[in-house]
């Protein structure tokens, strides 16, 4: 098994089969700010949502299949090697990125559809070990799984190994059919499941802004969207922050087209809303 990367890595080019492995990826992240690897559980593109905005091809609506954990460990170790005692960092990334700053539950669907999620999360904690590395461990999620047991174990796993949950919300929650991430949703749900993220292990909530058919969001939602991050301050959960970011590589889902970036202007003004609440907020144009 060899890692096959012909052109440096840019934040641009997010593909899950750049190294020519089938769990593992290395990506130049703009949030990260340097080189994450990333765990890709759902290699049959299959997500229970599916985002206007996601960039994953031929996106199907599903659960993340068996993972073949020796594979995985196989792979992890191989980019851990050449990245750690080879000359990966040199060969394929850009001069400014060249920090390893975490490994990444990301991929292309909702990683926590894995029934495999807690094995996996261990499995990354014994590769940390093996190179002695002390590196974030990130999980990108919709938090749609998080009222289950093992779920919710592997985030307090997580949480021993400088944990970050990175949590979808990009519109406020509200009971009924959500255009931005195609699913019905619950408040009720959305609320629970994120208190018991930020309960568990250090939660981001993670938003992603921009116009459709030209329209930005209006001021009414913007205005339910800082008085959702305001009530869940007042209840008591507690947030790291909010990552904001906006339309960087294009949609491949039917939607595509009707989608545009939003000004950095608009983008800079609700982050200093946001930031009025007390919430640190990076932002991503």
């Amino acid at each position: 098994m060899s890692i096959q990367i012909v052109t440096p890595l840019t934040v641009t080019d997010h593909s899950r089969d750049i190294a020519g492995l089938q769990y593992v990826y290395p990506v130049v992240s703009r949030r990260a700010g340097g080189v994450s690897i990333g765990v890709n559980l759902n290699p049959n593109n299959a997500c229970n949502w599916r985002c206007v905005y996601c960039q994953v091809p031929g996106l199907i609506r599903g659960a993340a299949p068996e993972t073949d954990l020796a594979l995985l460990a196989e792979e992890l170790d191989l980019m851990l090697s050449q990245i750690v005692n080879g000359d990966f960092m040199q060969k394929a990334v850009p001069l400014e990125a060249r920090r390893l700053n975490d490994i990444a539950l990301s991929g292309n669907g909702e990683p926590t559809t894995s029934p495999q999620f807690l094995d996996v999360i261990d499995l990354i904690a014994a590769a940390q070990q093996k190179y002695h590395l002390d590196l974030k461990t990130v999980l990108i999620t919709n938090g749609s799984q998080l009222d289950k047991t093992q779920v919710q174990a592997g985030l307090r796993k997580m949480a021993t190994m400088r944990g970050e949950v990175w949590f979808k919300i990009d519109r406020v929650p509200q009971d009924g059919f959500e255009f931005v991430n195609q699913i019905a949703l619950k408040r009720s749900q959305v609320v629970r499941r994120l208190t018991q993220s930020a309960a568990l292990c250090p939660t981001w909530i993670q938003t992603c802004m921009f116009a459709t058919d030209g329209v930005l969001p209006d001021e009414q939602a913007l205005g339910q969207y800082v008085d959702f991050l305001a009530e869940q301050i007042a209840q008591g959960v507690k947030l790291e922050g909010v990552l904001l970011y906006g339309l960087a590589r294009p949609s491949l889902q039917a939607e595509a087209s009707r989608l545009s970036a939003a000004p950095a202007e608009w983008m800079q003004a609700l982050q200093a809303k946001i930031e009025a609440l007390g919430l640190p907020v990076k932002l991503s144009l």
